[in-house]
């Protein structure tokens, strides 16, 4: 593990270095490349860096307590202790940095917001999602773009659909996906009584289109003598080609061609259509069952996370995690909560890790 540290602590400082340097500050797609390098690695660098301070502090407190006397010597002890409960706390954090990521964290997002039970009053609510994740974005220097919206009467949404646009938009964004429900009483009640509503949220991941890469070993390649029209010549070379695929079974074949090289290219261009439909629709598919997943069924008895109006409070059920700053959250203030949901995410990571 240290030995991975001491490579992230290195190339921390040359980037730190590079994103200085003049050169590099004047080819701007050179420098943004560094910058994000190094932005994704600060927070381990400098984790590391307090690790050893303080296991050299530690050294030096031992040292003193083991040589000194008296009441110097009981304070250096009271410091050794305290070091060490630090030394140990950072070093967890260190294993927990060191997981690896989600492919997708740098990711932009999708992010789909439907009214869930509660009518009216969850489509009124939708739309109060809808704007906090729009200030979120503000507050990350993120940019949003509407996809789809359609409203409802009283000026909520029935359902949302927009992009987010930034570093690490995946990363953050991921834990909004499930089950948000609202207690508070809606604009619509006369006699002031408080209503549950249910809104569901979906946090996808914006994938590039899929590139069809081939690899040979991969390929089952089979020639063969054309058959029908064509004269002697056909009959007498094996200029047909098959190819198979073999991880997928996907076979095509083509013999128009006297050449067998022309019939090879005319085949692999099938091959290539073939797999990127294959794969297309297969990621469709884990796109639509992902989002199935991350909504329910917008069941009130169903949510992450509970936004209780009458008493300024928002809890998260899946960390048991509440905060008593409801407005400022409804205006994007998310960084603690969902800070507190990436730690609990890496530290379940961790434990599963360790128990393997």
């Amino acid at each position: 593990m240290f030995e991975k540290l001491e490579q992230i602590s290195g190339r921390y400082k040359e980037l730190t270095e590079l994103c200085a340097s003049p050169d590099v500050i004047a080819d701007m797609r050179l420098w943004k490349g560094y910058v994000k390098e190094r932005s994704a690695i600060e927070e381990t660098a400098e984790t590391y860096d307090r690790w050893k301070r303080a296991d050299s502090n530690l050294a030096e407190a031992e040292a003193l307590a083991a040589d000194a006397d008296g009441e110097l010597a009981d304070m250096a002890k009271e410091e050794a202790g305290r070091l060490a409960a630090e030394k140990a706390a950072l070093e967890e954090r260190l294993k927990i940095l060191l997981l690896p990521k989600d492919p997708n964290d740098d990711n932009n997002v999708i992010i789909e917001i439907r009214a869930g039970a509660g009518g009216d009053e969850a489509a009124l609510f939708a739309a109060d999602v809808r704007r906090m994740y729009f200030r979120y974005a503000e507050r990350q220097r993120w940019k949003t773009e509407e996809i789809n919206v359609s409203e409802s009467e009283l000026g909520g949404i029935k359902e949302a659909t927009f992009s987010v646009m930034g570093s690490g938009a995946y990363s953050k964004l991921k834990f909004e996906s499930g089950v948000h429900r609202v207690q508070r009483v809606p604009a619509t009640e006369s006699q002031g009584r408080i209503h549950t509503s249910t809104i569901t949220v979906a946090v996808l991941p914006e994938v590039d289109d899929i590139e069809v890469n081939i690899d040979e070993k991969d390929l089952k390649i089979d020639t063969y003598r054309s058959g029908g029209a064509g004269g002697q010549h056909v009959n007498k070379t094996e200029s047909a080609i098959r190819i198979t695929h073999i991880p997928t079974g996907i076979v095509v074949a083509c013999q128009d061609e006297r050449s067998q090289i022309k019939n090879r290219d005319k085949a692999m261009k099938a091959l290539r259509s073939k797999l990127y439909d294959f794969y297309r629709e297969k990621a469709d598919k884990e796109y639509s069952q992902t989002r199935k997943t991350q909504i329910g069924t917008g069941d009130r008895s169903e949510r992450i996370r509970t936004y209780n109006f009458p008493q300024g409070r928002v809890t998260d059920h899946r960390i048991g995690l509440t905060l008593h700053s409801l407005d400022a959250f409804m205006d994007g203030d998310l960084d603690e909560m969902i800070e507190a949901l990436r730690l609990a995410d890496r530290t379940a990571r961790l434990q599963g890790k360790q128990g393997e």
